[in-house]
């Protein structure tokens, strides 16, 4: 039996947050909400104070099923929801935990509260700036871990047009900074590969201002797939199920981010849901890299050293971000690893630079063989 089940938001993090936690621990993503207001009828009862009437959408009645046989089986469930995060931050504490590792710029505002109240706690907080927490300063005992983004976008517009791919899409969860600047270098990726093809390519890029899919977002992609998109690059936790189902049923494919989501398509048809496995790459950053790093720090007494600053890793630091290069994951038809690594060495020597931009308002520049659509 399973001692302990967590159940978090997104799937990207998921795998991450379970290697961190130690065998003890299963790590469950319910991909966004699992549960909605009637869509077709009047879903508040007026006459009992006015409760609201909550169904499971279709789509998410698989996905409960599995939390609620697996919840059975664990002794405790640990339901790590937004509204939870400082709950989770002070069971970890009484537990006797001395350094807490926190995912996600969501919890900037827990990580203001918990530094005050807990000064003896080290932090690590992973994809946090110090503007998510709201202080002047990043706390005294707060680690902050952020990535280059646009360099692991890079990487994937690059390999994606170089394999071939001319009909590009982009879909983004909320434009959030992280989430920017991925799109960005996906765009200066792709359009440089072009250019030194001298193919023209067309890109689709939208955000859907959530991070998880529903019906509208897949219709959306079923429309770009319809319409000759070859790949989407789906960019923010949960999203990505939209681009997966809209693409499984035109012959699509789709670019993972954060981790190595290859996994998700070989289940999808181990168990037979999907007919094929549309995971071509992901646009990758090292979480377990950079948090073991800080570890590290601290065991050799050198927590000082870094704490209350903000590591922001890339190729110039390492394989802190990069695309998954074993054989299982590497599903590119004619792109080389050996021109990635070529490609990575540009990046980290400075010979390739990338925009870092994450103002929405300002896009990237483009050759004549790119065009660009953006969709608001």
């Amino acid at each position: 039996m399973q001692k302990n089940l967590v159940i978090v938001e997104s799937p990207a993090k998921a795998k991450t947050i379970e290697k961190f936690l130690g065998k003890d621990y299963k790590v469950m993503s319910s991909y966004g909400h699992i549960r909605d207001l009637k869509t077709k009828e009047f879903s508040i009862d007026i006459e009992h104070d006015y409760a609201p009437q909550y169904v499971i959408p279709a789509d998410k009645k698989k996905l409960v099923s599995e939390l609620k046989s697996e919840a059975k089986s664990a002794e405790q469930v640990w339901l790590a929801s937004d509204e939870d995060r400082e709950t989770m931050i002070r069971q970890a504490v009484n537990d006797g935990a001395e350094v807490i590792v926190c995912v996600g710029y969501l919890y900037g505002a827990s990580l203001a509260w918990a530094a005050d109240q807990y000064p003896d706690v080290k932090f690590i907080a992973i994809d946090v700036t110090q503007g998510d927490i709201g202080t002047d300063a990043i706390p005294a005992n707060c680690y902050c871990i952020t990535f280059k983004e646009e360099q692991a976008g890079y990487l994937a517009g690059y390999a994606i047009a170089k394999d071939g791919k001319t009909k590009l899409g982009f879909l983004g969860g909320m434009a959030v900074p992280a989430v920017i600047r991925y799109g960005y270098g996906y765009v200066q990726g792709a359009d440089a590969a072009a250019q030194e093809l001298g193919t023209n390519i067309d890109i689709n890029y939208f955000y859907g201002g959530q991070f998880y899919g529903d019906a509208n977002i897949t219709s959306r992609m079923e429309g770009w797939y319809s319409n000759g998109t070859q790949v989407v690059f789906a960019c923010g936790g949960g999203i990505y199920t939209s681009a997966v189902e809209a693409a499984l049923k035109n012959n699509g494919y789709v670019i993972g981010v954060d981790v190595d989501q290859n996994y998700i398509g070989v289940n999808g048809v181990a168990d037979g849901s999907f007919a094929y496995n549309p995971f071509i790459t992901s646009a990758m950053k090292g979480l377990t890299e950079a948090v073991n790093t800080a570890l590290s720090d601290i065991d050799a007494g050198d927590w000082g050293d870094i704490a209350a600053s903000n590591g922001n890793f890339g190729l110039e630091d390492g394989d802190y971000v990069g695309l998954p290069t074993d054989a299982d994951s590497w599903n590119f038809e004619t792109f080389t690893t050996d021109e990635y690594e070529a490609l990575k060495e540009k990046i980290k020597s400075g010979e390739i630079t990338v925009d870092n931009s994450s103002d929405d308002s300002t896009k990237p520049t483009v050759s004549e063989f790119t065009t660009v659509n953006y969709i608001q």
